[in-house]
């Protein structure tokens, strides 16, 4: 499986249909605690403007109703993982991403069979508080080393700056989340990114 190098994370179907229609080919709807029937609606939405444009959507944690809503991938964190039923998702034909941070977290992922692997933060991040170090580039060399043919995502504090080095290291998609949406433009914001990552699509 090949994913698009530019990987987009937001939080909300409103937000989707801002940039998706610019071009971007992968995005991820990443909500955190919200009653179902706004999950089902902002889902749907976001499904319908992907579908639209091409781009694959990628559903954040919420795999039973990603099943119901009939999207086609899912992204757990480790906790998620956890929690979920790997064999129902896999039986409803979804595939599945999984976040890592550290050697037994990848061990973990593994015995998933996920369809790709995140590795994060790469770079100190102000998305969220982490438990782990920035794992900085030569990490990723690692990662992919270990990964082998599986995509590698990398995530935590990328600019289009930095992505050159990202994928230099082998990672196939670079996300981004702040960079884009704590923009003052950030329409201008993800053509740079679509720019800057098409020598790698």
């Amino acid at each position: 499986m090949k994913l698009d190098p530019f990987y987009l994370i937001v939080d909300s179907a409103a937000w989707i249909e801002r940039l998706v229609p610019l071009g971007v080919k992968l995005v991820q709807l990443r909500i955190k605690d919200q009653e179902e029937a706004l999950l089902r609606r902002e889902m749907r939405a976001s499904k319908a403007v992907c579908d639209r444009h091409g781009c694959q959507l990628i559903v954040n944690d919420y795999w039973r109703l990603a099943i119901e809503e009939d999207c086609d991938f899912v992204h757990l964190g480790q906790e998620d993982l956890a929690a979920a039923d790997v064999k129902a998702i896999r039986k409803a034909g979804l595939r599945l991403g999984l976040s890592t941070h550290d050697d037994a977290e990848l061990e973990t992922a593994f015995q998933a069979e996920p369809d790709y692997i995140a590795l994060g933060p790469i770079y100190p991040t102000i998305l969220k508080q982490m438990k782990w170090a920035p794992q900085g580039l030569d990490r990723i060399a690692v990662w992919k080393q270990r990964v082998g043919k599986l995509p590698l995502v990398a995530i935590g504090g990328l600019t289009v700056e930095r992505i050159a080095g990202v994928f230099a290291q082998g990672a196939e998609s670079a996300a981004v989340v702040t960079d884009i949406t704590r923009n003052a433009r950030p329409e201008a914001r993800a053509l740079e990114w679509l720019a800057a990552t098409s020598r790698w699509r």
